[in-house]
Formats: C-alpha cells, sequence, structure tokens
C-alpha cells in the first residue's frame, strides 16, 4: 500500500488576489510597492527628543518583526534629535509632520528615510508643495500624504459634509497633484478612517484612479482587542483584492503589538511566510484536559521559534487526532493522557503533566533538523486544538 501524506502541502498555497499594480518607491533600504512584500510598519510612543528612549523602542519593535518606523515630531527638540535617531536606527525612520511645514524640511535634511505629511492641518501646506518637492526630490526622500477623517482640509468638511470615502480620496489626489506639478512622484498615499467601512471604499476608489502605493490603516482603531478586530477586517478585505502596500496596525497598546498583529494577518493571508503557528480548538464539553492551558504553556514555551512549524494541541477525540496527524506536531489528549504525533505518526503516549513538556522538547528537535536542511521559512506551522 502506497503511503499517504498527512502533512501541509510542501508548496504554500498562492495569495489570494494578485497584487494591484502600483508605482515602487524606496523608503531607505526597505521597497513599498511595485510587487515588493507587504511590509509593517509602526509608531514610537516615545517623545523623539529622548533620544536613548526611543532608540530602545526602535530597537524592540525590529527585534519584533518591524521594517518601518515612524515618530512624531512635534517640536524644535523633536526635529534637532532626527538626525541622530535616522543615522543610528536599524530600520528605516519616517517623520511624521503636523502643523508646522518647516519641519518638513528639517526631517529631510536630518536624512530621515521618508516624510509623512498632513495635508489638513499644516498652515498653508498647498502654497509650500514647489519648495518641498524640490527639497524631497534633492534628497531622493519620499512623501507619504496621509489624509486622516479626524484632520480632513475643511473646504472638503464643507464640500461633503463629513469625511466620506469621496472626501478622503479627493484630498489625497489633489495634494498629489500639487505634487505631480513640480515633477514629484516618489509618493505613498493612505486615507485612514476610523470605520473600516468606510476606510475600505476610500482605499477601493483611490486603488482605482491611482498608480501610487497605498499605505493601509485604520485610524484610532481602539485597545488591543476591539483595534485587532477593526484591523483585521479592514485589512484583510483589501488585501484579498490584492489592495495595498505597507500596513500599520493603530492600536491603543504597546507598539509592539501592532507588529505581531500585523505580521499575522499577512501571514493568515499567505502574504508571508508563515513561522511558528500554534493551532488549538476553542474546547468544549467533550475536552478532557484544560486546552486553554495547554495553548498557552506550549505558545510562551515555543515563543521566538522562527521555523516554519505547525503545532497542533487538541483536547478530545473527536477532531484532535485528525488535527494532531496533519500538523508537523501535535497531541491529542483525553482520559489523562496525551498521544505526541510527528509529521502524522504517533511517536509515544505520555501523562497529561508530561505534554507541554514533550511538545516543546520535539518541537526543538524538529526546528532544529529543519535549521539543519536549510528550512527558513515558510510552511508549514504548528497547531493547537
Amino acid at each position: 500500500m502506497t503511503a499517504v501524506s498527512l502533512g501541509l502541502p510542501e508548496v504554500p498555497p498562492p495569495p489570494v488576489a494578485a497584487r494591484r499594480a502600483s508605482r515602487r518607491i524606496q523608503v531607505g533600504p526597505v521597497p513599498v510597492g511595485g510587487g515588493a512584500p507587504v511590509s509593517v510598519q509602526s509608531m514610537t510612543t516615545t517623545r523623539t527628543c529622548d533620544i536613548g528612549a526611543t532608540l530602545q523602542q526602535i530597537a524592540e519593535l525590529t527585534a519584533s518583526g518591524c521594517e518601518i518606523v515612524r515618530v512624531a515630531c512635534p517640536t524644535q527638540d523633536d526635529a534637532d534629535a532626527l538626525a541622530t535617531i535616522a543615522r543610528k536606527s536599524q530600520i528605516p525612520v519616517i517623520a511624521d509632520i503636523h502643523f508646522q511645514p518647516k519641519y518638513v524640511f528639517a526631517a529631510i535634511e536630518a536624512g530621515c528615510a521618508a516624510v509623512r505629511v498632513n495635508p489638513g492641518n499644516i498652515k498653508k501646506f498647498d502654497d509650500q508643495v514647489k519648495e518641498i518637492a524640490k527639497a524631497a526630490g534633492d534628497h531622493g526622500t519620499p512623501i507619504r500624504i496621509g489624509v486622516n477623517a479626524g484632520s480632513l482640509d475643511r473646504r472638503l468638511l464643507q464640500k461633503y459634509g463629513r469625511a466620506t470615502p469621496e472626501a478622503l480620496v479627493e484630498s489625497a489626489l489633489w495634494e498629489a497633484s500639487l505634487f505631480e506639478e513640480h515633477g514629484f512622484h516618489d509618493i505613498k498615499i493612505s486615507v485612514k478612517h476610523n470605520d473600516p467601512v468606510v476606510m475600505i471604499e476610500a482605499y477601493r476608489r483611490l486603488a482605482e484612479q491611482c498608480d501610487y502605493p497605498l499605505h493601509l490603516g485604520v485610524t484610532e482603531a481602539g485597545p488591543a482587542f476591539q483595534g485587532t478586530i477593526k484591523s483585521a477586517v479592514a485589512f484583510g478585505a483589501l488585501l484579498s483584492q490584492g489592495i495595498g502596500d505597507t500596513i500599520r496596525v493603530s492600536l491603543s497598546a504597546p507598539p509592539v503589538e501592532e507588529v505581531k498583529v500585523g505580521i499575522q494577518i499577512l501571514q493568515s493571508l499567505g502574504l508571508r511566510q508563515r513561522r511558528l503557528e500554534i493551532v488549538s480548538c476553542p474546547s468544549c464539553g467533550r475536552a478532557q484536559v484544560d486546552v486553554y492551558k495547554l495553548a498557552e504553556e506550549v505558545t510562551a514555551g515555543l515563543d521566538g521559534m522562527e521555523v516554519p512549524l505547525r503545532v497542533a494541541v487538541m483536547g478530545c477525540v473527536v477532531n484532535g487526532p485528525g488535527e494532531a496527524r496533519e500538523a508537523d506536531l501535535g497531541v491529542a489528549s483525553g482520559n489523562g493522557k496525551g498521544q505526541i504525533f510527528v509529521k502524522g505518526e504517533v511517536i509515544k503516549t505520555v501523562p497529561e503533566s508530561k505534554i507541554v513538556e514533550t511538545l516543546i522538547e520535539e518541537a526543538m528537535k524538529i526546528a532544529a533538523q529543519m535549521e539543519k536542511d536549510g528550512v527558513a521559512s515558510g510552511e508549514p506551522a504548528v497547531t493547537v486544538s
């Protein structure tokens, strides 16, 4: 009898949709648009003028997988700190500018990888586009036109009555056209709103009317749980249609959490190679072990694992054996013990008290072999149920 592989396919499934064709810009060494991988951004919460604290937070974000970081620049002291931060940061730094146009020029001179401008609240912004375009062009600095529902130009609020998708898109394209008049096209655009429905429609309209790379974001998304849901819904809807070139999950939570959520969204859509994946069931009356506790302990024990490993932690005999077989590593639990599966085969049965210890031990063995074989990222992963 021919053996049938019960593991995941060796070749990962294709992305959910073809990527929207767009221009490509370079944010430091990170390409954005033009078919480049979707990058994950975040923003520091420190005062930028506190250089040590800001660089420390950037280092933490870098370690979590962040690829581009934005820093606020509301004061002259912040502007003065930009050159040091941009030089010492391990990832490209974008200066976030509101209200004062002089800080746009300061950020460009400081060597920031890009500058985010908010035309809706920068004084007489349209009158200074020529000078900004020249300075940015001379330094090779991309400009992000960031339109926000909460700071939309008053003229458009009067025209539309509120921050509608049409108003957001009109604002962004108007500002882009002013840069285009001066031969500057090194632009990416965002049209953020706190309502995912409005945000999705705005980006869909924008994607149809320009070829600039798009920065996705649900602004003021909320606390961690709510903001994660809103961002996942909005990003999923757009990325599944090929819309979006870089993302920032905005949470009322430490910025490292934003990065974790963003990476997980991309992995779930097949837009980023999977690493460790824990698959676990929600538990039910059939479970004969504490699945919640098992899943949490296994997740904590394997935190930081980089190889594409799927671990399944299952709590009953209905779906447990099947799910455990389809993972790289899994356990089907019941009656005070657990059957340990590796690549679809039962290798041992252990007491419930030894399940976590055994799974971590076997995961380390598999990971070591994968690293030896040169498998660094991609499918498959680990499931906990």
